[in-house]
């Protein structure tokens, strides 16, 4: 995901609603849209941008740095004494020899490479740890160097088309894993390389489950990138979706799991655009996906499967920005079914997305602190966790201002 601009800095510094109007035109988004996803009316956003009303109180500012995806606070405010950055964690002490090995293609080796059937034992091995662990950048920190390194060696070694095709299929899906390590860390350069690494050696391999799962992280992180990007986000899945389509009777469950995984994300990206009918049509096709699944089937990457709909339920609730019926829908959905912790905490914090919308901050804590117990490192990279972390710690409750304290510790959201 393409870091943001920073609004330039010269002699006359640009004021908030200058800041605001400079981020939200970079994003490509109206102030009817921007209004609409506040709460607000055009005219309130008018008059921020052009200065007539003052500068608003830090939970709708954090509001706004959340609709337009600003990733450092100060980016927005203008304050550079108290850098937060909001959509971006920090670096894994990891992350250096995940780059390193990213980074180096191996032209000579004094050892051959492992086969792809070896290599696809050691990734299914990674993804159950990554599920299983709380702290999963840390264990698959530890095996993707390894993993990547023997990979590429492999596509360079393999001498028969066949073994060429299977090696580039795995490693398109240990690019695949080294997204999730990468995302919402300070290299979103690094992140797109592996991006569309991961989609070429999917292409190059043939195989429909490799260019599924490349095809759902790519179009995630153009959907992350903001409203500009939301057409190329629909164009990787839904041409993706066409291509599967005639697969899909004689397929493997983990390419109907896929294909049913990109029906989900077309419709997360219409409800973030705010479209009610195409996400909620785009969620029920999903569902009808996954119920064409085994009951205890779970798909290793996207999670994909019958008991993750009603967490799904919830994303597009939240995204819509709809309290009530977020709330509605946390309630019918069983995070206890979900048996990935990572997966189980980032839906804890769907569900305290929607507890916040809906003006119960307790609530949204309370489901905070359930997140971190899930999975404190999910809880500590993502964006929205720290909007209300931040967000309630100026709250007039001092006992909301003390539990998102100790949030705030635990989480390290202050960090600059």
């Amino acid at each position: 995901m393409p870091s943001d601009a920073t609004p330039e800095q010269d002699t006359h510094p640009l004021v908030f609603g200058q800041r605001m109007q400079v981020l939200r035109t970079r994003r490509g988004m109206s102030r009817t849209v921007l209004a609409g996803l506040l709460g607000k009316s055009p005219s309130w956003v008018k008059q921020i941008e052009n200065g007539t009303l003052r500068t608003p109180a830090l939970p709708m500012i954090l509001r706004i740095a959340e609709v337009l995806r600003v990733r450092n606070l100060s980016d927005l405010t203008g304050d550079q004494t108290v850098p937060v950055d909001l959509f971006i964690g920090p670096g894994h002490a990891k992350l250096p020899a995940v780059r390193a090995a990213i980074d180096a293609f191996p032209f000579t080796a004094d050892h051959e490479a492992p086969s792809a059937r070896h290599l696809s034992a050691r990734l299914c091995s990674a993804w159950s740890a990554r599920h299983s662990a709380p702290n999963h950048r840390d264990v698959i920190g530890d095996l993707l160097p390894k993993l990547i390194r023997d990979a590429q060696l492999a596509v360079r070694q393999a001498d028969r088309a066949a073994d060429r095709r299977a090696a580039q299929a795995v490693l398109a899906e240990i690019y695949s894993l080294s997204q999730f390590f990468i995302a919402y860390q300070p290299d979103s350069a690094l992140l797109w390389r592996v991006a569309e690494r991961g989609m070429v050696a999917a292409q190059e391999s043939e195989d429909p489950h490799a260019i599924g799962v490349a095809a759902w992280l790519t179009a995630q992180a153009h959907r992350d990138s903001g409203p500009g990007h939301f057409d190329a986000a629909d164009t990787v899945t839904l041409e993706t979706l066409r291509y599967l389509k005639p697969l899909l009777p004689d397929s493997s469950v983990d390419v109907r799991a896929i294909a049913g995984a990109l029906q989900f994300e077309a419709g997360y990206t219409a409800a973030r655009r705010g479209d009610t009918g195409t996400a909620w049509g785009h969620w029920d096709t999903a569902r009808e996906m996954a119920k064409k699944l085994p009951v205890d089937y779970y798909h290793p990457v996207t999670s994909f499967s019958q008991a993750i709909m009603g967490a799904h339920a919830v994303t597009v609730a939240v995204e819509l920005h709809a309290g009530a019926e977020s709330v509605r829908q946390a309630a019918a959905a069983d995070a206890v079914t979900i048996p990935s912790r990572p997966r189980r905490a980032r839906h804890r914090i769907e569900e305290a997305r929607g507890y916040q919308l809906d003006g119960q901050p307790e609530a949204a804590l309370a489901t905070l602190d359930k997140a971190y117990e899930a999975a404190p490192e999910t809880i500590r990279y993502n964006g929205y966790a720290r909007r209300i972390i931040l967000e309630e710690s100026e709250s007039k409750s001092p006992t909301h201002r003390r539990r998102a304290a100790e949030l705030a510790v635990k989480v390290g959201v202050l960090a600059a």
